[in-house]
């Protein structure tokens, strides 16, 4: 996995390039403005770019300009809050995954190797932002949005399984060493992207897809 930074600022590409290299993430370049980033995307093999294109130097038209030279590299925005329609921009400009400045560690982390496997990744509060203006991002005019098919992360199959068990955000947290925010992003992940609105349309992807048997729930109604 190979991996651009792209900030304007120094000190946040430290902070980047030190998590990332603790979490085995090559970093084969930094930016520091669109026409060092767009020399890079020609020079170097690159998966995916993290790029704040808010800071001083990018501006978000570096994204389509990105996808031109290299249509198969998967772009990561790590930006400040935005408003629903910047984000929207965003997305029909090439953006194929999304998280804030402020989330956990593991959502950034997260966020890259799902893009890098081909998948979307949005942190909770990108989402939050996204929904409450009525958008759904499988509705933008956009490829990777509708021709895509929605897959499902071994990470995210671990927590279906483990919702569908009846067990809480802060269990599940407790149980895989994570956060309790990170759990809720990818709760909202999943339903996002299953098309669910609560925890019984994940429970009933979980026995579909023989994630749990069905068994389970017939006993434990018995019990009851």
């Amino acid at each position: 996995m190979k991996v651009i930074l792209a900030d304007s600022n120094e000190l946040i590409r430290i902070g980047l390039r030190t998590v990332l290299n603790l979490h085995k993430i090559q970093i084969v370049g930094e930016a520091r403005n669109n026409s060092e980033l767009l020399e890079l995307v020609s020079g170097f093999e690159t998966d995916v770019i993290l790029i704040d294109y808010t800071t001083g130097g990018f501006d978000i038209d570096v994204i389509p300009a990105v996808m031109l030279k290299n249509p198969k590299i998967g772009i990561v925005a790590i930006t400040p809050e935005q408003s629903a329609q910047t984000l929207v921009n965003a997305l029909r400009g090439g953006v194929k995954s999304y998280v804030k400045k402020d989330c956990d560690i593991a959502e950034i982390v997260d966020s890259i190797k799902e893009t890098a496997r081909g998948n979307k990744f949005f942190c909770g509060q990108i989402l939050e932002t996204i929904h409450a203006a009525s958008i759904n991002v499988d509705d933008l005019e956009f490829e990777s949005f509708t021709c895509e098919p929605v897959l499902i992360s071994e990470r995210e199959n671990e927590i279906i399984k483990l919702i569908a068990e009846g067990q809480t955000n802060q269990q599940i947290a407790d149980g895989l060493f994570l956060s309790n925010h990170t759990v809720n992003t990818h709760r909202k992940n999943i339903m996002s992207k299953l098309g669910v609105k609560n925890t019984a349309g994940i429970v009933m992807y979980a026995v579909k897809t023989n994630l749990v048997s069905p068994n389970k729930f017939l006993f434990a109604s018995d019990l009851k």
